[in-house]
């Protein structure tokens, strides 16, 4: 898709800074707009530049760019007023929302939006709070509107969760997917429901990360060393489901009536998983689980996995070295 019109944020925060500096790193010009009435414009106005400027030079510091990049990427952005930025937005393909988390302060963001953006234009909340369903109906013609929930820092994070509304119209999807890939983004989508995926599990596994220091069960320190090199090492390469499959879904099912009646009722495996015993959909052993593999080879995908693992290690120093025990030894 070519970005023939202007790409607007709505909201001059930190989510509005995030996906302006996605954009105009990609090469696209953007209007940031500021929704609130202020006095003191100017200096509201200097703070959001340093800020843009303050995560670029982050980035330049990274290597993703050098300080010339930076400068021509920062000239990419048209800092605005909301007065100001009416013939903007009626010239917008997309226009993303990102006011505060506040219901009263989005429905009149999105009753002003609805009279200033083109008639066929897309308009995507970043909330990470409320519903599609929720929204929609603040927009005039909702088959234009859906949720883009971005993670941050929203530069770097390759993940956009979109979740369209029962009103949403396909053009609108395909139109916002495009301009989220333009991005460098990789959109994924969900279902009108609370915490859309990233969110709900990771909200599962903070929590019992907390309940194990809480419990005695290990330190703090502990419990995250665990996760950042087996948990979130694993499953860097191997989503979850695909990982139930690798290992077997009746694994993961005996694993959980164990857990449940040693800790908590909330261990206790999903009605899914039973149905897939049942069924004969253990994972890779028998062709099927979560995926499908048939046609696939089992031998070659395992071994481009275990690939990808070992190039993480590798970046990460930890990949096993051969007589690596006696090199240690030895110095």
């Amino acid at each position: 898709m070519s970005m023939d019109g202007t790409l607007c944020v709505a909201g001059a925060g930190r989510m509005g800074i995030g996906i302006t500096l996605s954009y105009i790193h990609a090469g696209l010009d953007v209007t940031l707009i500021d929704i609130k009435p202020r006095a003191a414009r100017a200096e509201y106005f200097a703070a959001v530049q340093g800020g843009l400027r303050r995560e670029m030079a982050t980035l330049t510091r990274l290597g993703l760019l050098d300080a010339a990049q930076a400068e021509t990427a920062l000239g990419r952005v048209r800092l605005v007023a909301r007065d100001e930025a009416a013939g903007d937005l009626a010239r917008a393909r997309v226009v993303f929302e990102a006011v505060p988390e506040q219901l009263d302060v989005k429905r009149e963001t999105f009753d002003w939006l609805g009279r200033v953006c083109a008639a066929d234009s897309v308009i995507a909340s970043t909330t990470s709070t409320f519903l599609v369903t929720e929204l929609a109906g603040m927009v005039p013609e909702p088959g234009r509107f859906l949720n883009a929930h971005w993670l941050n820092p929203a530069c770097l994070i390759p993940l956009v969760e979109v979740s369209p509304g029962p009103r949403t119209t396909a053009a609108a999807l395909q139109d916002l997917l495009a301009v989220l890939r333009l991005a460098g983004k990789t959109p994924v989508q969900c279902a009108p429901a609370a915490g859309y995926i990233v969110p709900r599990i990771q909200a599962l596994a903070m929590n019992e990360a907390a309940r194990m220091v809480e419990e005695g069960v290990a330190s703090a320190e502990d419990i995250d060393t665990a996760v950042r090199l087996g948990f979130g090492l694993r499953f860097s390469v191997l989503g979850l489901l695909e990982f139930i499959d690798w290992g077997g879904g009746d694994i993961l099912y005996y694993a959980s009536r164990y857990l449940s009646g040693a800790l908590d009722a909330r261990f206790a495996a999903p009605p899914i998983i039973e149905r897939n015993m049942e069924q004969g959909r253990n994972g890779l052993r028998e062709g099927q689980g979560f995926y499908d593999y048939a046609g696939v080879d089992v031998e070659a995908y395992k071994l481009r996995r275990l690939g990808e693992l070992c190039a993480r290690l590798e970046i990460m120093g930890l990949l096993p070295t051969f007589d690596g025990a006696k090199a240690a030894a030895a110095s």
